[in-house]
C-alpha cells in the first residue's frame, strides 16, 4: 500500500530490502556504509548477501545519502514454540510490600513462581508506557505521554541505588505507601507523590549508580535526552505543551537547549529514573517470556508528541467509523503520522517506538495492528461520522517490526479484533505475526484456532467469566448509565453454557475453570488466561464508554495480594489445565 497524507516526492525515504526478494537498484558507483562501520564500494548492484540493519548507500557522485534497512522475510518466530501464561495489569498485581500499586518487583515475583512452580512460559502484560509527569496522572495505559519510556510508578523504590542506605527515609514514605493497599482502588495521585518524593530524595544524596546510568544514556542518545527535557518542562509549565511559552514548544529551539542545561540536575533525575525502569524490568524478565504491549497511539500533549510534532498531521486525531456498537464512531484522540513525513524521517519515530517496546522483551502485542496497513482519521471539531482512512507504507512498516522481532528474538502478535480489511489477515499470517483469537468473539470451538495466535477467553475491555455468568456485568453498566447490549450479553452467555455444558446453577470458579479447559484445546502458539478470571473477578479492568468518577477503569487491583495468590489453588489448577496442552504435530 502507498502513502497519503499530502504530495511526497517518490524517492523520499529509505531503500527498504527484504531478504528473499529482488534487490533495490542503484544507479552509479556507491559506497555502501554499513551499519556496524564497514565501507564498500559498490559498482555494479547491491550484493546479494546483505546483513540485517540500517545502512547507507553514498552515491559518489555527490548526491544525497540514502539509507537502506534490511530486513528478515518474516518476524522472528521460536522453532516449536508452544506455551501458556498469565495475560496481567500490572498495576493490578499487588504485594504486601507493594506502594498502593503493582510494581516491576511484583512482575520478577510472579514471574520466577509461575515459571518455576507452575510451568509458565509467559506473562502478556498491559502496556507500561509513561504517562507525564504531573498530578493527576493519566490512569490509561493506552493514552500514554511517551511509548518510547515507563512509567515511574512502576518502579521498586525500595530497590533503587542507595535505598537501603536511606534507611527511615524511605521507610517513612514506604509505610504510607503499603498503607494505600487498604483500598482496592489505585490512588495512582497518592503513589506518584510518595514515589517522586522517595526518588527524589535518593536521587539528592547522590545515590545514582553513576557508572550504569551513564551508559544508559548513551545508549539512548537524543530520544531519552528529549523526553527527560520533556518531562524537566512539563513540571514547569504543566501539562498542555502548545500552551507554553512559545520558546519551549519546540525541542529544536535554542531556548530549549538553554533550559536543558540550566536544568541539567532535573533532567539528569528522569533519565535516571528510565535507567532504573530498564534495569527492574531486565530483571523481571529473566524467568520467562515477557509479552509487552505496544499502545495504538500517544497522547498529543505528551512527550512523544512534542518531540515528533513535525512528523505529526496537525488538526486530527485517530478513531474509528461508526459500527453497530458505537452509532457515531470513535474518536480516541490520538494524533496520527502522516505517512509520507514519517518516511522522510527514515522511519525514525516508528524504529525507536518498536525497538523500545521489545526491550526485555520475549514478545509484543501491538494493539490495532490494522494501524500499519490504514488509519482513521477524524478532523477536529467532528464526529467520526465525517472521517476517513489514511493509508500507510505497509511494506516497510512490517520490514521495520520483522527486523526489530529479529534482533530482540522476540515473537509479535497482531491485535486484530473489530473492523479488518479483507487481506489483512492474509497478510499477518505471511509475516509471522501472531493473530489475536478471544474466545466470547470466535463463532467457533478452540480447537479450530489458528496455530499461529494468541488464543485467550476475555480481554481487558471485555466482561470477566464471572461477570458475564452471574449478570453483574450487565448491571454495573446500567448502574454507571451504560446502554447495555442485552441481546448481545445473553448470546455470549449461551455460548459460554454451551462450550462448558454446566448448568446455570454452576459456580463461577468452575464455570472458569470448565471454559479455560476448552482454550487449552486450541492449537496456538500461545494461550492466556487473565489474573481477574484465575481469582474470580467480577469487574473488567475497563468497560469502553465511561470516563472519570463513573467508574474506576485501569485503577482496580485484583482482589488477592500475590502472596495470596501464591497459596491459592485456583492458579495451580488453571496451570495443570494450561501446561496439559500437547506439543504440536
Amino acid at each position: 500500500m502507498g502513502a497519503t497524507g499530502g504530495a511526497a516526492p517518490p524517492d523520499a525515504g529509505p531503500l527498504v530490502h527484504r531478504h528473499g526478494q529482488p534487490l533495490p537498484a542503484v544507479e552509479g558507483a556507491v559506497e555502501l556504509a554499513l551499519e556496524d562501520g564497514t565501507l564498500l564500494r559498490v559498482d555494479r548492484g547491491l550484493p546479494p548477501d546483505l546483513p540485517l540493519g540500517y545502512h547507507d548507500l553514498r552515491p559518489l557522485d555527490g548526491r544525497p545519502a540514502v539509507p537502506l534497512i534490511v530486513a528478515p522475510s518474516r518476524c522472528h518466530l521460536p522453532e516449536g514454540l508452544r506455551t501458556w501464561g498469565w495475560a496481567i495489569q500490572l498495576y493490578a498485581l499487588r504485594s504486601r510490600e507493594s506502594w498502593g500499586i503493582g510494581d516491576l518487583a511484583d512482575l520478577r515475583q510472579l514471574a520466577d513462581w509461575s515459571a518455576m512452580a507452575l510451568g509458565a512460559g509467559a506473562v502478556v502484560l498491559n502496556p507500561l508506557h509513561a504517562a507525564l509527569p504531573l498530578v493527576p496522572q493519566e490512569p490509561s495505559p493506552y493514552f500514554p505521554s511517551s511509548r518510547r519510556y515507563r512509567n515511574p510508578l512502576y518502579l521498586r523504590v525500595e530497590e533503587a541505588p542507595g535505598a537501603a542506605e536511606a534507611g527511615l527515609d524511605v521507610e517513612r514514605l514506604a509505610v504510607e505507601g503499603r498503607a494505600l493497599n487498604a483500598e482496592r482502588r489505585i490512588d495512582r495521585d497518592a503513589v506518584f507523590r510518595l514515589k517522586m518524593a522517595a526518588l527524589g530524595g535518593l536521587w539528592a544524596r547522590g545515590a545514582a549508580g553513576a557508572d550504569g546510568l551513564a551508559r544508559y544514556r548513551v545508549r539512548e542518545g537524543r530520544g531519552l535526552e528529549e523526553f527527560a527535557v520533556f518531562c524537566a518542562l512539563a513540571e514547569r509549565h504543566g501539562s498542555g505543551w502548545r500552551r507554553w511559552p512559545a520558546e519551549h514548544r519546540h525541542p529544536a529551539s535554542s531556548a530549549v537547549a538553554r533550559f536543558a542545561a540550566e536544568q541539567r540536575e532535573r533532567v539528569a533525575f528522569h533519565a535516571w529514573l528510565q535507567w532504573l525502569l530498564d534495569e527492574q524490568l531486565a530483571r523481571a524478565g529473566r524467568a520467562l517470556r515477557l509479552v509487552t504491549d505496544l499502545a495504538i497511539g500517544f497522547d498529543g500533549e505528551g512527550g512523544d508528541a512534542w518531540a515528533w510534532q513535525d512528523v505529526l498531521a496537525q488538526g486530527v486525531t485517530v478513531g474509528a467509523p461508526p459500527d453497530d456498537f458505537a452509532l457515531e464512531g470513535q474518536d480516541w484522540g490520538l494524533p496520527p503520522f502522516v505517512p509520507h513525513r514519517l518516511r522522510a524521517a527514515g522511519y525514525g519515530p516508528f524504529v525507536e517506538t518498536v525497538r523500545a517496546g521489545l526491550r526485555h522483551a520475549g514478545g509484543m502485542r501491538v494493539d490495532h495492528v490494522m494501524g500499519l496497513f490504514r488509519l482513521f482519521w477524524v478532523p477536529g471539531g467532528a464526529t467520526a461520522r465525517n472521517g476517513a482512512y489514511v493509508r500507510y507504507p505497509t511494506d516497510d512498516l512490517l520490514a521495520i517490526l520483522a527486523l526489530e522481532s529479529e534482533r530482540a528474538g522476540a515473537l509479535v502478535i497482531g491485535e486484530d479484533l473489530g473492523t479488518v480489511a479483507p487481506g489483512v489477515r492474509e497478510r499477518l499470517f505471511a509475516e509471522r505475526i501472531l493473530s489475536t483469537r478471544v474466545l466470547w468473539f470466535e463463532p467457533g470451538p478452540p480447537a479450530g484456532y489458528p496455530g499461529l495466535s494468541l488464543a485467550a477467553v476475555t480481554t481487558h475491555d471485555l466482561p470477566t467469566v464471572r461477570g458475564l455468568w452471574t449478570g453483574s456485568d450487565l448491571r454495573e453498566q446500567e448502574a454507571v448509565g451504560v446502554l447495555p447490549n442485552v441481546a448481545g450479553t445473553e448470546a455470549l452467555r449461551s455460548r459460554l453454557r454451551e462450550l462448558t455444558r454446566l448448568p446455570d446453577d454452576a459456580s463461577p470458579d468452575a464455570v472458569a475453570l470448565s471454559i479455560h479447559r476448552r482454550l487449552a484445546e486450541a492449537p496456538s502458539v500461545l494461550v492466556a488466561a487473565t489474573l481477574e478470571d484465575v481469582l474470580g473477578a467480577a469487574e473488567r479492568p475497563n468497560l469502553p464508554g465511561t470516563t472519570g468518577d463513573r467508574r474506576a477503569n485501569w485503577s482496580l487491583a485484583l482482589p488477592k495480594a500475590l502472596e495470596e495468590i501464591e497459596t491459592d489453588p485456583r492458579p495451580r489448577a488453571f496451570a495443570e489445565i494450561l501446561g496439559r496442552r500437547p506439543p504440536m504435530s
